[in-house]
């Protein structure tokens, strides 16, 4: 019943199994790949097997992009596994159930890990292709999957634990981003760092990163094991909103002092008296309420994890070696791309999945009001959450340091942050104005800011690398302007000490700040077309 005759398991493969995205994604993503070897491809016509190492970069670019890919795919399968479960009402029957606690949580696991690892097993005969070039050995191509496969069962077991101590998707969904994304790239830092040592690295890739993947798995998945075992969660479906008082009695950690600043500026306390005349009641429900209506447990563990992370970020790339400023933003920029959309992706759909949304559209508040309150309440939280980790920055602009040499570019940098939030922000409302699942709304946010802010770099370093083509570097330069990792990276920085000043073009940054105004208008009109139409005719 563990495995073979896991009821949860079947459920979930049978499920996933009709639906047609899982051959259209597993067509996509070999396609994809066949697609980037066919133009990473040699041009020579003759390669001499015998002293060629062409296969070794391919094969480092398809194992770093497949394992960071998975890794961003693994949340979106397994955080919503439990909290899914709790959304439906069917948490409690479920551990109703004669199923053993630790052969549901099991099911959940295998059931999250079978299409990635369908995904990852489709790729490997398409790796298989680059080894006649040479280079590369077939055992250590099995070694680099082993050891990927390890990773991403650590992945959607943390996925899978954090959905575990949660009751929304959204929340789950972004407490993993920001526990696995660091470790992702601490294994793609591990895997360059002992790309020259041959044996040794196979050697702990065989032995080290399984042995200790696989077992801080199993340590989180006892504890998993154990909290259903006793939810504490358990006859909850009657009391949605959570006492923010009695929650700070049992909070472990940060305590959130909604009177007090500057918690005040992202958790205002509860007004205890009529509105203004001229105020939203749109945006005092949503900032005072409804985004802290399951708790301040994710905003608690957002804050933490965030902070703990840019301690030594700060300290090496703003004090120490400030030539590495642009990458402390771009850290800042990641931590805005994965919190920002989580507080306003439901504003909407969560209207829809507590079917309130037709009380609110027969109120007197006008869709404009609608539309600006649910956008500001979440862009305060974002915002503000984000401004405390550019509070280093401007101590290193007054601090007597490089950066008054770049006060312009700082400003700059501030400036991209600026945009950045209110690009999250926007997105993730006109999805939610788009889908009817706060869990589909979220990953379509995600997925259309990694393909506007990632991809493009992607294909820069993909170009760089294997395309001698001088109109094909034109053309990814010009797609990175929607990216605002390029646009930082490309800000004249000049310190004393560095070894040289690197390669910048000023154009990619305003590129960017152009693109980001026309591309935030056209969200707004079109969303504010959706409030104000598509709303009244199709409910």
């Amino acid at each position: 019943m563990y495995l073979f005759e896991n009821p949860v398991l079947q459920n979930e493969l049978v499920s996933n199994l009709r639906q047609t995205r899982t051959f259209v994604l597993l067509f996509a993503y070999v396609g994809v790949l066949g697609f980037l070897i066919y133009t990473a491809w040699p041009a020579e016509e003759r390669i001499d097997m015998s002293n060629s190492d062409k296969a070794k970069p391919l094969v480092n670019l398809l194992f770093v992009g497949q394992y960071m890919l998975m890794s961003l795919m693994a949340p979106s399968f397994a955080a919503g596994a439990l909290t899914g479960e709790k959304e439906r009402d069917s948490f409690e029957m479920l551990l109703a159930s004669p199923m053993r606690p630790g052969a549901i949580v099991l099911g959940k696991l295998a059931a999250s890990l079978g299409p990635l690892a369908e995904l990852m097993i489709g790729s490997l005969p398409v790796v298989m292709l680059c080894l006649p070039l040479g280079g590369v050995q077939f055992f250590e191509v099995i070694a680099a999957y082993l050891a990927m496969i390890s990773s991403i069962t650590l992945f959607v077991m943390i996925s899978l634990w954090c959905s575990s101590y949660f009751s929304r998707t959204s929340a789950s969904l972004v407490v993993s981003y920001l526990a696995i994304l660091p470790l992702a790239l601490t294994g793609v830092f591990i895997w360059q760092a002992l790309d020259q040592l041959g044996e040794a690295r196979l050697i702990v890739i065989l032995t080290v990163v399984p042995a200790a993947c696989l077992s801080v798995a199993a340590l989180l998945f006892a504890d998993t094991t154990r909290r259903l075992l006793h939810a504490p969660d358990l006859g909850s479906a009657g009391r949605e909103a959570i006492d923010l008082e009695t929650e700070a009695e049992s909070a472990v950690g940060l305590y959130i002092k909604r009177d007090e600043f500057p918690d005040r500026l992202f958790a205002p306390p509860k007004r205890t008296t009529f509105l203004p005349d001229d105020a939203n009641p749109i945006y005092e429900k949503e900032i005072r309420s409804e985004i802290f209506s399951q708790g301040t447990l994710m905003l608690r563990l957002v804050i933490q994890i965030s902070m703990l992370l840019a301690i030594g970020l700060m300290a090496v790339c703003l004090y120490l070696k400030p030539n590495l400023a642009p990458w402390y933003i771009a850290y800042v920029l990641l931590f805005n791309m994965l919190v920002g959309p989580v507080f306003t992706a439901g504003s909407v759909t969560s209207e829809r999945e507590r079917q309130t949304l037709d009380l609110l559209l027969t109120t007197l508040i006008t869709p404009w009001q609608m539309m600006w309150g649910k956008l500001l309440s979440g862009l305060r939280v974002s915002s503000v959450l984000t401004s405390f980790l550019m509070w280093p920055v401007v101590l290193a602009c007054i601090m007597p340091l490089e950066f008054w040499k770049n006060l312009p570019t700082m400003g700059g940098y501030f400036l991209v942050v600026v945009l950045t939030c209110l690009t999250t922000a926007i997105t993730a409302l006109f999805c939610s104005t788009l889908f009817h699942k706060t869990s589909s709304s979220l990953l379509a946010t995600y997925l259309i800011l990694i393909t506007l802010f990632l991809l493009p770099l992607a294909a820069q370093e993909f170009v760089k690398v294997f395309v001698k083509s001088n109109e094909a570097h034109s053309v990814v330069q010009f797609a990175s302007m929607t990216s605002p990792f390029a646009a930082v990276f490309n800000l004249p920085l000049t310190i004393s000490n560095s070894q040289g000043i690197p390669q910048v073009a000023i154009s990619v940054f305003f590129g960017h700040l152009l693109f980001a105004v026309l591309t935030n208008a056209a969200l707004l009109l079109v969303i504010t077309w959706l409030f104000r139409v598509r709303w009244r005719v199709s409910e």
